[in-house]
C-alpha cells in the first residue's frame, strides 16, 4: 500500500473535524443535563427530608410537653411562690462576690456532688435590673405551668455547676454568680457580656420517660440539622 494511501484530504479533515466538535457538545451537554436534573432531584429530596424531620420533631416536643405535665401539675404551685425571689441586684458587687448561694428549701434526696449531672430541675434566672432572662415556666411574665424539667447533662455553665454541689435533690437552692462563671465574654446576656446571673434551682431526680423522649428529640435535631446543611443523615 502505498503511503499517500494515508493520509486524508483536507475536506476529509474538515468533516472530522466537525464531527468531533459535534460528538463532545452533545458529551457536554448531555452531563450538564445529567447534573442538573441530580440537583434539582436532590434539591427536591432534601426538601422533603427536611418537611418530614420538621414534622418528626414537632411531633416528639409534644410528646414531652405531654410527659411532662403530670410534673407540672404536681410542682407548679410550690415553684411559682419563688418568682417572689426575682429581684434587682447591684451588678458590680454581684461580679465581685464571684459565687454565692442560700438554700431556700432543704431537700431529701441524694446529695449532688462535683460533676454531679444525674438531675432534672425546675429553674428561674433573672438579670441585676430583675428582669428574667429564662425560666421552666410556659411565661415568665405570667406563668400557669411548668415546661419540662431541664437535663443537667446537657452541659450547664460554671456557675451553676458549682453552685449547686452539696444541694440535696428535692431541695431549692439560690445561686448568685459572677460574669465570669457565667457566660464570661463569649456570649451577650442582660444587655452584654460578662454579666453576672441569679438563679432559683429545684433539683429532682430525673424522670426516665421524658429523659428518653429528650434523646430522641436531641437524634432529630441533629438529622435536621444535617439535612439544613446538605450532608448526610447520622
Amino acid at each position: 500500500m502505498e503511503e499517500k494511501t494515508l493520509k486524508t484530504s483536507w475536506k476529509q479533515r474538515v468533516a472530522i473535524i466537525i464531527v468531533a466538535v459535534l460528538l463532545l457538545g452533545s458529551v457536554v451537554l448531555t452531563y450538564m443535563l445529567v447534573v442538573l436534573n441530580g440537583n434539582s432531584s436532590s434539591d427536591t429530596s432534601s426538601e422533603a427530608q427536611i418537611a418530614e424531620l420538621t414534622e418528626e420533631y414537632q411531633q416528639k416536643s409534644e410528646e414531652i410537653e405531654a410527659a411532662a405535665k403530670p410534673l407540672s401539675d404536681k410542682y407548679f404551685d410550690e415553684f411559682v411562690k419563688y418568682k417572689s425571689e426575682v429581684k434587682s441586684y447591684n451588678s458590680a458587687n454581684a461580679n465581685a462576690a464571684g459565687l454565692e448561694t442560700k438554700d431556700l428549701k432543704e431537700g431529701t434526696g441524694r446529695t449532688l456532688a462535683e460533676g454531679d449531672t444525674d438531675y432534672a430541675a425546675y429553674y428561674i434566672g433573672w438579670c441585676a435590673d430583675g428582669s428574667i432572662f429564662d425560666s421552666s415556666f410556659n411565661d415568665n411574665e405570667d406563668p400557669s405551668s411548668l415546661k419540662a424539667p431541664l437535663d443537667a447533662g446537657i452541659g450547664l455553665i460554671e456557675g451553676w455547676n458549682q453552685g449547686v454541689i452539696g444541694m440535696k435533690l428535692g431541695g431549692v437552692r439560690q445561686i448568685s454568680m459572677s460574669g465570669a462563671l457565667a457566660y464570661g465574654d463569649t456570649q451577650e446576656i442582660c444587655g452584654g457580656t460578662n454579666s453576672p446571673l441569679k438563679f432559683v434551682v429545684f433539683a429532682m431526680e430525673p424522670d426516665a420517660k421524658i429523659k428518653e423522649l429528650n434523646e430522641e428529640l436531641d437524634d432529630i435535631y441533629m438529622r435536621l440539622y444535617y439535612a439544613y446543611a446538605g450532608g448526610s443523615n447520622l
